[in-house]
C-alpha cells in the first residue's frame, strides 16, 4: 500500500463516521456526533439547540474535495444540500444569523457576527469560488451579496477613523470586534479580485482598513499582542473594557490578514506589522515547554495560560513563515487555505459536475 493512500483512508473512515450528524429532518448537520452510535446533539447554548453557521458552513471544501480524491459524491451532496437550503431562506435585511436549528430549519435568534459563530462560513462561500477554479459562480453570488450586506449594516467607522466590523444583536450594532473577525481583511483582499462592479479596488483597500484597526488593537496594549475582542465607545477604540475579554490565546487571524495584504500589495508595512507580533510572542509567550496564552495583554507582567493551542503551529506560525517567503511558496492560484491554514489545491476539473454548475468547459 503507498503511504499517500494511508491518509485517504483514513479521511474516508474519518468522514463516515460524521455522515450521522446529518441525519436531521432538515440535513443540517447536528455540531457534534457520537462516532461510536453516531447519535447527533448540538450545543446546550448554543440558542434552543440550534446548529452554528460557521459550524455547518465550514464543510464544504473538505467535503468537496474528498468527493473530488474518492468519486463518492455523497460528501459534495451533503454540504450543497446545506447551500440550497441556506439560499433558500429569508435573510433579516441580507444578513445570516449564526443559529440555525436543524429540526425546523428556522433561524434561531437574530445575531449576527463576522468574528466567531459566524467567520468561516463566510470565507468558505469565497474560497469554494477559488478552489473551483472560479466556475463555482453560485458560491461567488452568495459570497457578494453576503459581503455588500456586512458593509451596509456592520461595517463602521470609528470616531478615531478606524474601520471595524460590529455585530448585530437583539436589534442594534454593538460596537465591538472580535479578534476572531480580524481575518476578514485578509478575505477581503482575496476576495477583491471577481468582485462585482469593478470594486476589487474597494475591497482590496476595505481589507487594508480592517488589518490597520487590527494592527492598532495590538499597538494599544502592553504586550503588542492584541486582546480576544476590543470595543469602539467614545473615548475608548480599539481596547479591550471587561478583564475576560483581555487575554491572548496564540490566535492567527491578525497575523494572517497581514500575509493576505502582503501577498497582495506588497507593502512593506504587513511584514513590519508581522515582525513585531512575532518578538511579542517570542518574548511573552514562550515558556519551557513550547508557547502559552496571556491572560491579561495590558499588563507588563503578563500570567500564562498554560496552554499552547493547535492553531498556534497550524496557523499563527505558518503565516508568519508564509510573509516572510516569497510569493512561489504555495501561490494563491494554485492553493488555497481552509480555515485552519491547511492548503488545499485549486481544482482545474474538466468535464465535472461537482463545482456547483454542470461542466463549463
Amino acid at each position: 500500500m503507498f503511504s499517500s493512500q494511508i491518509f485517504k483512508i483514513k479521511a474516508v473512515q474519518l468522514a463516515e463516521k460524521l455522515l450521522p450528524a446529518f441525519n436531521t429532518p432538515t440535513g443540517i448537520p447536528w455540531a457534534m456526533v457520537n462516532l461510536k452510535s453516531g447519535v447527533g446533539r448540538n450545543w446546550g447554548w448554543a440558542s434552543a439547540g440550534s446548529s452554528i453557521l460557521a459550524e455547518f458552513g465550514t464543510l464544504h471544501m473538505e467535503f468537496v474535495h474528498l468527493s473530488y480524491l474518492t468519486g463518492d459524491p455523497v460528501y459534495y451532496k451533503k454540504v450543497m444540500h446545506i447551500r440550497k437550503l441556506l439560499q433558500k431562506m429569508d435573510r433579516p435585511n441580507g444578513l445570516y444569523p449564526n443559529y440555525l436549528n436543524p429540526r425546523t430549519g428556522r433561524w434561531g435568534q437574530y445575531h449576527t457576527s463576522v468574528g466567531g459563530l459566524g467567520d468561516s462560513f463566510y470565507e468558505y462561500l469565497l474560497k469554494a469560488w477559488l478552489m473551483s477554479d472560479k466556475t463555482d459562480h453560485e458560491a461567488r453570488k452568495m459570497y457578494d451579496d453576503a459581503i455588500e450586506a456586512i458593509e451596509k449594516h456592520l461595517i463602521k467607522k470609528s470616531r478615531g477613523g478606524l474601520t471595524f466590523i460590529g455585530e448585530w444583536k437583539n436589534g442594534h450594532l454593538e460596537k465591538k470586534m472580535g479578534h476572531l473577525a480580524c481575518f476578514a481583511g485578509g478575505m477581503f483582499a482575496l476576495g477583491a479580485d471577481g468582485s462585482r462592479m469593478d470594486k476589487a479596488g474597494h475591497y482590496l483597500e476595505l481589507g487594508a482598513e480592517i488589518a490597520r484597526t487590527c494592527h492598532e488593537s495590538y499597538d494599544r496594549t502592553a504586550l503588542k499582542l492584541g486582546p480576544e475582542s476590543f470595543k469602539f465607545d467614545g473615548a475608548v477604540e480599539a481596547v479591550a473594557v471587561r478583564q475576560a475579554e483581555k487575554y491572548y490565546i496564540l490566535r492567527p487571524e491578525v497575523i494572517e490578514t497581514y500575509w493576505y495584504l502582503w501577498r497582495f500589495t506588497h507593502d512593506p508595512r504587513y511584514r513590519q506589522w508581522g515582525w513585531e507580533a512575532a518578538l511579542a510572542i517570542e518574548k511573552y509567550c514562550r515558556v519551557s515547554g513550547g508557547f502559552s496564552g496571556v491572560k491579561d495583554v495590558y499588563s507588563s507582567t503578563p500570567t500564562h495560560d498554560d496552554v499552547q493551542q493547535s492553531f498556534f503551529l497550524a496557523e499563527t506560525l505558518k503565516y508568519l513563515y508564509l510573509l516572510f517567503s516569497s510569493d512561489d511558496l504555495l501561490p494563491l492560484d494554485h492553493w488555497v487555505f481552509n480555515t485552519e491554514a491547511h492548503p488545499l489545491p485549486v481544482l482545474h476539473l474538466a468535464n465535472t459536475t461537482l463545482s456547483g454548475n454542470p461542466a463549463v468547459r
